[in-house]
């Protein structure tokens, strides 16, 4: 089948893509102190440079006191981290690309012990203890207005460095994701309760984004159904209920959402094709990014469990016929991207045979 629907371009207001191919965050832990240097600079301008339309950076953390929770992760904060920044947007616009950073905030997931300040425990929902420490610290509402505003000034920074929008991570059982769930949420005050409620922060900081940026500054939102802890985990289990969910999110500003699956050809409702991204952009009639294990034959939890595993690449025909249908806008490749940052151009060039495989040597350096 024909490549040229990921070749072709896409235009969402003023973001002007080349190729429908972006980029997936994915979590690097190479910045000592958080700051980029000319390594990652590199890093993302050959693949800008082999025809990625858009990337989206590993995650970044946003400035507050509790949004790291892993060594060596950059950071969207302090006037030595945004140089390094502008350098990798500098370069990725050489290249004809386009740079969004993943704004970031681990919530609960952080650990006593974690840089820069050791001795902040986790900010969740919802307090945690164990054997009679404070594991989690549950937020106020000021600590809510905290982080909200941490978000909101890293936006504001990344417009004024030249990036070409943000993405706000909402996946993955991270801060924002552990306000939607019943289970990590357990509050009583307006920021819980049912799934509207439970969604407030959510939405108020995405609402602070926007009147950061103005109305013309791209805001893509990432989030999932699946969470690290539960990969079998349902937020929602219905369309309507799914549909419930997203509008208030697309009201409050969101331009594109990013729908993080782990295999992207898998249906996410009976009796329909349609993934989340399609179903989301069936939805609310926001452009889509699919994303998982698109382009090799193994999932990543796989590597976690069977470490001398390696993946082959994997036919991308199910794929096309999902874009030329329209079911998505845009698609999200991962660690294809992480082990070959030729790969869009092999697939563009038809030198599918040269693709590299994938093992999870791959992780351990920048290529």
């Amino acid at each position: 089948m024909s490549v040229t629907a990921l070749f072709t371009p896409f235009q969402l207001g003023a973001l002007e893509l080349p190729t429908r191919v972006v980029m997936a965050p994915m979590t690097r832990t190479f910045c000592p102190g958080g700051v980029p240097h000319a390594e990652v600079v590199e890093y993302y301008r050959r693949r800008a440079a082999a025809g990625v339309g858009l990337i989206v950076t590993e995650g970044t953390t946003v400035g507050h006191k509790a949004a790291n929770g892993y060594p060596n992760v950059p950071r969207f904060y302090g006037d030595d981290a945004l140089a390094g920044w502008k350098q990798v947007v500098d370069a990725v616009h050489a290249e004809g690309g386009r740079i969004v950073p993943q704004l970031w905030h681990v919530g609960a997931v952080r650990r006593l012990g974690t840089e820069p300040d050791a001795s902040v425990p986790g900010h969740g929902p919802s307090e945690k203890i164990k054997d009679g420490q404070v594991v989690v610290h549950g937020m106020s509402r000021e600590d809510i207005q905290e982080v909200i505003a941490a978000f909101a000034q890293a936006a504001k920074d990344a417009q004024a460095i030249g990036m070409d929008g943000v993405e706000i991570h909402g996946a993955h059982g991270y801060l924002i994701d552990q306000f939607f769930w019943d289970a990590s949420n357990r509050r009583t005050d307006e920021y819980g309760g049912d799934l509207a409620g439970r969604s407030r922060f959510a939405i108020e900081l995405i609402q602070a984004v926007r009147a950061a940026v103005g109305p013309n500054f791209p805001i893509i939102f990432r989030f999932s159904q699946w969470k690290q802890q539960d990969y079998t985990a349902r937020l929602v289990t219905t369309p309507q209920a799914l549909a419930d969910f997203l509008k208030p999110l697309s009201d409050a500003g969101v331009d594109i959402f990013h729908c993080s699956t782990r295999r992207f050809w898998e249906p996410e409702f009976e009796g329909s094709p349609l993934n989340l991204a399609g179903w989301t952009r069936q939805l609310t009639g926001k452009p889509t990014i699919t994303v998982g294990s698109v382009g090799l034959d193994g999932e990543f939890l796989q590597f976690m469990v069977d470490t001398d595993k390696v993946a082959q690449p994997a036919s991308l025909e199910n794929l096309l016929q999902r874009l030329n249908a329209e079911e998505f806008d845009l698609v999200a490749v991962g660690r294809a991207l992480l082990v070959d940052p030729q790969w869009a151009a092999k697939v563009r060039d038809g030198r599918e045979e040269e693709i590299l495989p994938f093992s999870r040597e791959a992780l351990t350096s920048l290529v």
